[in-house]
This record gives C-alpha cells, sequence and structure tokens, in this order.
C-alpha cells in the first residue's frame, strides 16, 4: 500500500511539475507595457511548483507518520464526529458565486469563471478518483478502502483557489479567508476518523493544481475575452512587510536521555504540527506567535514503549526578517511560552507527564516567496523545556525540523 501511495504520488508530482498553470495571471505589472501571452509565460511555470507540489511532496513524506498524527486524534477529541465539513468545503465557491451575482468585478466574465470552474471540477475530481480506486487505502476508521487523497480537502481547497484567483485583487484577506475555510475543512477530515494527514496534504496539492491547470485551459480558450485585467501593487518586491499564517508540519529530534526508576528514558523522532503566523511593522521586525502539538515515541533501556509522550505548546514573540531578494528571505524568531505534558502511567503507579512547564524556543528559516498569496519557509526550530519526568532536574531540548506553506497578508 505504502508503494503504490508513493509512486502514484511521485508520477503526480512529476506530472504536476512538467504542466504548466495560470497562477501568474493575476496581473502585478503595468499590462499595457507586456501582451497577455508574454505575462503567462513569466510566471506560470514557477507558480505552478511552488504551490501545488511542496504539499503534495509534503503530504508523501509524513506518511510514514499518519499513526503518529492520529494519536492526537485520539487523544483529544476520539469522539469527534460531525458533517459539517461536507458542506464547508464548498463554502468558497458560494462566496465567490455570491459576490459575483452582488456585481463585484472579479477577475473574469461570468461565461469565462464558469468554463473556468468546469475544467477545475473535472480535473480535480478525474485525479482524485482515479487516485482512490488505485491505491485502495484503508480509512483510519476502516469503513472502506478509498481513504487516499482526501476528496473533501481537494473539493475545499479548489473553491478557495477558484476564490482567490477571482477576487484575490481586492484584498488579501479574501484568500487568506478562503484557504483558511479549505484548512479547517481538512483538519475536520482528521478529527472526524475518515482520513490520515498524508490524504489531506496531498488532497489540498491537487485542488489548488488542477484549478490552476484549468484555469490555465480556459485561459487559452478565452485569450483576453472576458478577462478584467487589474494594475495591482507589487507588494512582494524585497522590502515589503512580510506578515503570514500557515500550517507548521516537521520532525521533532532529541538527544535528551532521563533517569527513572525503571531505567533511562529517551525520546524517538516524533511529528510536530501546529499553527504559526507574524505580524511585521516593517521588512525587519515583527511579533507573532505558534500553536503546536508533539507526539515522540519513548524507549526504555533501548526497547519501544507502548506509550507515546505528547505535549501541547503556546509561544509567542519576536520574529526577524532579512530580505535577500524580493522572492528569497532569511527569518529568525525568539519564543517563550507555556507546555502540557500527556500524562500516563509506566509501571506501578510511576506517572510520566501530566505537568506543566515553560518554553524557551528560538529558529532561523529560509523562505521564499513569489505571489501575494503563498509563502514556503523550511525551517530549524531549538526548543528547551523542563523534563515530563518530574522529579528529573535536566530539560528536554528538542530541534524541529520542518516547512510551513503561509499564507501572505
Amino acid at each position: 500500500m505504502k508503494d503504490k501511495i508513493i509512486f502514484f504520488g511521485i508520477i503526480l508530482v512529476l506530472i504536476c511539475g512538467g504542466g504548466i498553470s495560470a497562477y501568474g495571471n493575476e496581473v502585478d505589472v503595468d499590462t499595457t507595457k507586456h501582451s497577455y501571452s508574454y505575462l503567462v509565460a513569466k510566471h506560470d511555470f514557477y507558480k505552478m511548483l511552488y504551490a501545488g507540489v511542496p504539499l503534495i511532496g509534503a503530504g508523501l513524506s509524513v506518511h510514514s507518520s499518519n499513526d503518529n498524527f492520529r494519536s492526537f486524534r485520539n487523544e483529544y477529541a476520539k469522539q469527534y464526529h460531525t458533517h459539517y465539513d461536507d458542506y464547508l468545503q464548498y463554502s468558497p465557491a458560494a462566496v465567490m458565486l455570491a459576490m459575483k451575482a452582488c456585481g463585484v468585478k472579479g477577475r473574469s466574465s461570468w461565461g469565462r469563471m464558469l468554463v473556468s470552474d468546469a475544467f477545475s471540477v473535472a480535473l480535480m475530481a478525474s485525479v482524485v478518483n482515479t487516485l482512490k480506486h488505485t491505491v485502495n487505502e484503508k480509512r483510519p476508521d476502516g469503513s472502506n478502502l478509498r481513504s487516499f487523497p482526501s476528496g473533501h480537502t481537494a473539493t475545499a481547497f479548489m473553491c478557495a483557489t477558484m476564490l482567490h484567483k477571482e477576487y484575490g485583487h481586492i484584498s488579501p484577506w479574501i484568500s487568506v479567508g478562503g484557504y483558511t475555510i479549505a484548512t479547517v475543512t481538512g483538519v475536520s477530515r482528521i478529527l472526524n476518523n475518515k482520513h490520515w494527514i498524508c490524504d489531506v496534504m496531498v488532497g489540498a496539492g491537487i485542488g489548488i493544481i488542477t484549478t490552476e491547470i484549468g484555469y490555465f485551459l480556459s485561459d487559452l480558450i478565452f485569450r483576453d475575452k472576458g478577462l478584467n485585467k487589474f494594475e495591482l501593487p507589487h507588494r512582494y518586491g524585497r522590502w515589503h512587510k512580510p506578515s503570514f499564517m500557515g500550517l507548521y508540519v516537521g520532525y521533532n529530534m532529541s538527544g535528551s536521555e532521563f533517569t527513572t526508576p525503571y531505567g533511562r528514558i529517551s525520546t524517538n523522532l516524533g511529528v510536530n504540527m501546529g499553527l504559526e503566523g507574524a505580524y511585521y511593522f516593517n521588512p525587519y521586525i515583527g511579533i507573532g506567535a505558534r500553536a503546536n502539538f508533539v507526539d515522540m515515541p519513548l524507549k526504555m533501556n533501548n526497547e519501544v514503549l507502548p506509550h507515546d509522550i505528547e505535549l501541547n505548546s503556546a509561544c509567542a514573540g519576536l520574529y526577524l526578517s532579512y530580505p535577500f531578494s524580493s522572492l528569497v528571505q532569511v527569518n529568525a524568531k525568539v519564543l517563550g511560552g507555556f507546555n502540557h505534558y500527556s500524562q500516563f502511567t509506566l509501571a506501578d503507579d510511576y506517572m510520566l507527564g501530566g505537568n506543566n512547564s515553560g518554553v524557551f524556543s528560538a529558529g532561523l528559516s529560509l523562505v521564499l516567496m513569489s505571489s501575494r498569496a503563498f509563502n514556503l519557509r523550511f525551517f530549524c526550530d531549538y526548543n528547551n523545556m523542563k523534563s515530563f519526568v518530574r522529579e528529573s532536574s535536566s530539560n528536554l531540548h528538542t530541534f524541529t525540523a520542518g516547512s510551513t506553506l503561509g499564507v501572505n497578508f
């Protein structure tokens, strides 16, 4: 099963990477000086790689950790079961249609928009259903073999991308709102025990990419007909304010060991997932916060324990940025906050976890920015906190390496 997912994932990434999307059609240059075909050729290929492929690649990379991420759900929302995600997935498209019906001027005319969206829906449905019936991944709840990828998430991100392309020029918060709703839909599928995190991340990438291709195909047909071009400010020049919010995903590593009455205990490679965002006052300085959940397997005397240690952390502090160019930045952060460990019995009523502690965190990240919508950051964070072994005088030191796909605002 794992081999099937990796194989089809690689094929999908190669197809997407070799294709063309219409991401650059949100015109941010003087359109009187450049032809429409020039704008498409200038932006499309890079934008395809920038948004969809990293999501698919990240989803495939965490496939082996599906059970670790699912433990969060089982720990905090085991009885969670709702149906609102069945409707929420369509809400960005509903907003787009409502704005259009109210006369708000968007990117496309009614006809051009509907053709673009029809192409997007057909492509998304074809890719998702082909993968579902080929990979045959069992759902977390065991109900069927149609888990990979998440169709609800693909639909939600497809609709959010439609909204972004049609009305993202009005305000970045329209795009932020659409993608936030799409993210909530994906998280809800995990909480409802219908999908693994791998399914959701790959579904999000498919939703974005197929919409870009759908709009590209429509652009080939209509050319300039029914297209409203907007001369937008070049928001992301070198000295813009790099404010963002995004999904924080990584792996936790620690070399810390602690002594208990039953032997030496240490942590294995774990998973880390949460949200991170920052508001910048200028191109260099901002304030922000991170809320994340960590699951780390434990070893006792080199034998893996049946229980993982889980922690919930919330931090806030100073964010710094230096722009090397309009596309590349280096960010740093220094955060402080609060941490809570889950609790379990090791043996003979000897408890681990269940305690609270302060957290100090510092990190560096390489940030790639190319559009008004997205940024991609690769980070390495250091975290220092009190141990989950309560009587230990030593602290737990961890490093988190991963990536954040963020929305700019």
